[in-house]
């Protein structure tokens, strides 16, 4: 693929990508044996990348950064920006091709997260459609910091995965990809969130056109108030400083 036009939104650059794109990069990847981390931005981890320094660490190594959020797409409009919702990329928008392009091209993929026994339901969620993926997992429920960290470094080094996806939650995901880098087998690194759960069937899938309409938020908010309502309500309200700056540079680049 091209090189993508990026931008810098809300204190952060983003790239203007559509999960299409996403899926040529990581082909590509794949095919040099070239290793890459393919980051994602939204609110959360905006919130994140401004109170965290490992996070902003982490995105400067970051070779593509994709908007996974409406909100922001809305933003990015209203700044000038020639986006569209075509360009928000999130895992459940695009797993599909990616494990239909897994199984045709015969990539090694390799999870590391998400609860043992979840696992083995999302792995056969993920055969039940495409049953000659190659997809060895690893749960996400150990001391990152401790010998289990080393035996599953091990353990990737000896299976040599084409493509790793990392589903731990922010910022643990991006921390643990950040601080094992130079351990990691070359391969494309994927932090997913809660992918695996989703495969799962253990938390709520918002359907697809929930996320088009941009009110995808709103119906995950319907299902996990508690552990939603200071993502959503509080967050938000610590980006007014980079949405000004926003605004002040397209008065004065207009």
């Amino acid at each position: 693929m091209d090189k993508p036009c990026r931008l810098f939104l809300l204190g952060a650059e983003v790239d203007v990508i559509t999960p299409a794109d996403v899926m040529d990069f990581v082909g590509c990847k794949v095919a040099a044996k070239a290793r890459a981390i393919v980051a994602n931005h939204n609110l959360h981890s905006l919130y994140l990348f401004q109170r965290r320094a490992d996070m902003r660490a982490f995105y400067a190594k970051a070779d593509l950064i994709e908007i996974d959020s409406t909100p922001m797409i809305a933003w990015a409009k209203l700044m000038g920006h020639k986006v569209s919702r075509a360009h928000r990329c999130t895992y459940l928008d695009f797993r599909e091709d990616f494990w239909a392009l897994a199984q045709k091209n015969g990539w090694r993929v390799y999870h590391v997260g998400g609860e043992a026994a979840h696992n083995t339901a999302s792995k056969a969620a993920i055969l039940a459609r495409y049953p000659r993926v190659h997809l060895d997992l690893h749960t996400g429920f150990f001391d990152i910091n401790g010998p289990a960290n080393a035996l599953l470094l091990a353990d990737l080094r000896d299976k040599k995965p084409d493509v790793l996806l990392v589903g731990m939650g922010m910022p643990r995901q991006e921390t643990w990809i950040l601080n094992n880098l130079d351990h990691l087998p070359d391969c494309v690194i994927l932090p997913v969130g809660a992918a695996f759960d989703y495969e799962a069937g253990v938390m709520y899938t918002p359907p697809r056109w929930t996320g088009q309409l941009g009110i995808e938020w709103l119906v995950r908010f319907f299902h996990e108030p508690r552990r939603l309502f200071e993502r959503y309500f509080i967050e938000p309200w610590w980006l007014i400083p980079q949405a000004l700056r926003d605004v002040w540079r397209r008065q004065h680049t207009a």
